[in-house]
């Protein structure tokens, strides 16, 4: 199926205001993952063109970007996110044939997009600094200042909302950025920079260079004329990338992998929580470093959350993104070689139910599997899988459960589901996770929510008002006066 008409060359860099082909004349192509067909060809971008773009956003700093107020600022987001919103039918089918995913959850990304803008342009002229108390006869204060130029290598499950989370904060404090979308979907991407241009962000403020993670990522990760890099990805290239940067002592973002739990004891609402047990681990076909892989739950409600679950997967489907069925593909013939690798791992234990591929077409299809009593050390229940697949884990103590939600290397996201409300309190402290939720998974997205792991899934914060302080550095100013 062709894309549709696009208000954008896909095929070229924007770097400092301009639409440019990659200094080498070489392109990448795009496939779609749900049938295999050629979608676009994409700028491959290399570290010329990398330096090309981070000279454009200095020369942006220097000029009209870095002279514009705050309130400026927070207008030009807002404005990006109107622009966002008017484009939702074409940026929705764009994201959902780049990535795969189901239409309905690639249209709640472009809404997630706008939001991001929204919120950041709102928050632009609200990031304050603060007068400390000191000896006699000074005056000191605090000031909340840009980095500079910021660095973003974004991956290809979420573009659009990690582009809103991370370029969006980083654009509210000053920076000027350039951003390395992923060579495997990009298109939201380009087309997000274009709407920025129409919107009135000056020339160089954003700078996109397209291209191979090896490539062009590689060079951005370790140029020495950026001052912060925000990573998203797997835990193995984000080694990578705070290698790179950490010789130029650079401060590095990292939002890696997740191996994240939902703890369901027996006075949970059964009711309640289901959508959000099933749901939240095989959004966008599992590709969700946030998804809730792993449920733990009490033995005496275990074998009623595991028959209704096991009906809740064998009324998934899976089918072509634009068909929006439950679940699309996987992103590429590799990621599907991954998964199914894993659910060859699983062949001892015991399947609990798997959903249906109701398609004939070539692409990266595989089927959503729910594993029953994964031992809690087995590769299903400790390894990132990055695919539709979840293991259901019994416990038969509060102890039992905190040792095994916390018993892998990630700490993302972490779900408890019961009504005792000190049991809520003590878990909430006592998970190894970067964000808690109680009796809910994921609050809607939550925009307003700082984001980000401990252990192997990273280190920083994004989302929220917290990620304008992680995309800004502190300035003491002591003033002695007599």
């Amino acid at each position: 199926m062709p894309l549709p008409d696009l208000f954008f060359d896909p095929s070229k860099c924007l770097i400092g205001g301009h639409w440019q082909p990659a200094s080498s004349g070489d392109t990448l192509d795009l496939t779609n993952p749900s049938d295999g067909t050629h979608l676009a060809a994409i700028a491959r971008g290399t570290s010329a063109d990398v330096d090309a773009a981070v000279a454009a956003a200095h020369a942006a700093l220097a000029g009209d970007w870095g002279r514009a107020t705050a309130v400026e600022r927070g207008r030009i987001l807002t404005r990006i996110g109107q622009l966002v919103l008017e484009h939702t039918d074409t940026l929705a089918k764009l994201e959902a044939m780049d990535v795969g995913k189901p239409l309905t959850q690639a249209r709640n990304d472009v809404i997630a997009l706008a939001r991001y803008m929204e919120f950041y342009g709102g928050a632009a002229d609200k990031v304050h600094g603060e007068t400390i108390p000191y000896m006699d006869g000074y005056t000191v204060y605090t000031l909340r200042e840009p980095f500079g130029v910021t660095g973003h290598i974004v991956p290809w499950n979420y573009p659009m909302q990690i582009i809103g989370r991370s370029v969006g904060a980083a654009l509210a404090m000053g920076n000027a950025c350039v951003l390395k979308p992923a060579e495997e979907a990009c298109l939201t991407a380009l087309a997000f920079a274009e709407l920025a241009q129409q919107a009135g962000l000056p020339a160089g403020a954003l700078n996109v260079v397209p291209g191979l993670g090896a490539e062009a990522g590689a060079a951005l990760a370790g140029h020495s004329d950026i001052q912060h890099i925000s990573f998203t990805g797997s835990v193995n290239t984000g080694r990578l990338v705070q290698t790179a940067a950490a010789q130029n002592v650079v401060p590095v973002t990292l939002e890696l992998g997740g191996k994240s739990p939902q703890l369901v004891f027996a006075d949970a609402d059964l009711d309640a929580a289901l959508p959000f047990l099933v749901n939240t681990g095989i959004q966008n076909a599992g590709q969700t470093c946030s998804a809730s892989s792993r449920i733990l739950v009490e033995r005496s409600v275990y074998d009623e959350v595991t028959t209704r679950m096991a009906a809740a997967y064998q009324n998934m489907r899976v089918a072509p993104a634009l068909e929006d069925a439950t679940l699309g593909p996987l992103i590429s013939g590799r990621q599907k070689e991954l998964v199914s690798g894993f659910l060859t791992k699983g062949a001892d234990l015991q399947t609990a139910a798997q959903g249906q591929i109701i398609t004939d077409a070539p692409g990266h299809y595989v089927a959503p599997t729910l594993f029953a009593d994964v031992p809690p050390d087995h590769t299903l229940a400790q390894d990132e899988i990055f695919g539709p697949v979840q293991a259901l884990i019994p416990f038969d103590s509060e102890d039992e459960a905190l040792a095994i939600a916390n018993g892998t290397k990630f700490g993302l996201v972490a779900s408890i589901w019961s009504q005792n409300g000190a049991r809520q309190m003590r878990l909430a402290k006592a998970l190894k996770a970067g964000q808690v939720f109680l009796n809910n998974y994921g609050a809607g997205g939550g925009v307003e929510l700082p984001f980000g792991g401990t252990g192997h899934s990273g280190h920083g914060r994004e989302k929220g008002f917290e990620a304008l302080f992680h995309f800004s550095q502190l300035k003491t100013v002591a003033a002695l006066h007599g």
